[in-house]
């Protein structure tokens, strides 16, 4: 028989190709030229932009399932608020490596997702006076509204790093160097302050090709742990 050892390595060895497979970018087999793509605009369509959702709403152009894959090329834009925390690591992953994928030379992905840092230092205090509503409020940030995998700057960085990006650059909500990305922000607004905003707010653009060890130490560990 197999030592413990070996085998342990064996079902991690399995489990790292099959993340792999899942966090692989898929190539759909058309793909239509846009300037500007909105992803998961629910009701709240953007004139101007090429609007994207699972289900249809008055003013949305492609009603699909961007976990399929991103049907697009040459794009200059691709904005999504508080989209990325509805999909678990992998399928997130996949979703810039195809956003990557999908932008042209000098497009540009701005992200908006709620900041991990921010829910930690507001909605759980120590010692507590109440442990028991912080216990929920926490669990509420992490489970509620669908989410499935929140985020801090420096994680939401690595990602997109690993998804192919050469560039990443927070901005404050609302904020961005480029015109065409300034005040694009609806979600509702929670109090935050110049040190530690509520969301965070990031542009990637550029293309490089790096591995980064410890955040792949970080999710081996990750998936070690749901998927044993």
């Amino acid at each position: 028989m197999l030592g413990l050892g070996i085998r342990v390595r064996l079902i991690r060895g399995w489990y790292a190709w099959k993340r792999r497979q899942r966090q692989r970018a898929r190539t759909p087999l058309v793909r239509q030229t846009v300037e500007r793509l909105h992803i998961g605009s629910g009701p709240l369509v953007r004139p101007g932009w090429a609007n994207v959702d699972l289900e249809y709403h008055e003013g949305v152009e492609h009603v699909l399932d961007v976990r399929d894959g991103l049907p697009f090329k040459d794009v200059r834009y691709i904005y999504a608020e508080h989209f990325l925390e509805h999909l678990s690591w992998d399928e997130g992953l996949r979703f810039l490596k195809e956003c990557r994928a999908a932008l042209g030379a000098d497009g540009v992905l701005r992200l908006s997702t709620p900041n991990l840092d921010w829910v930690w230092a507001t909605q759980y205090r120590s010692p507590s006076p109440d442990a028991v509503h912080d216990c929920f409020a926490m669990n509420k940030a992490f489970r509620g509204w669908g989410h499935q995998f929140l985020y801090n700057v420096g994680t939401l960085t690595a990602a997109l790093h690993a998804a192919g990006f050469a560039e990443v650059k927070s901005f404050r909500y609302g904020e961005s160097d480029d015109l065409v990305l300034r005040d694009l922000e609806r979600h509702e607004k929670s109090p935050d302050d110049d040190a530690l905003p509520h969301v965070v707010v990031i542009e990637a653009r550029g293309r490089r090709e790096a591995r980064d060890e410890s955040l792949e130490r970080a999710v081996e560990d990750y998936d070690w742990a749901l998927r044993s």
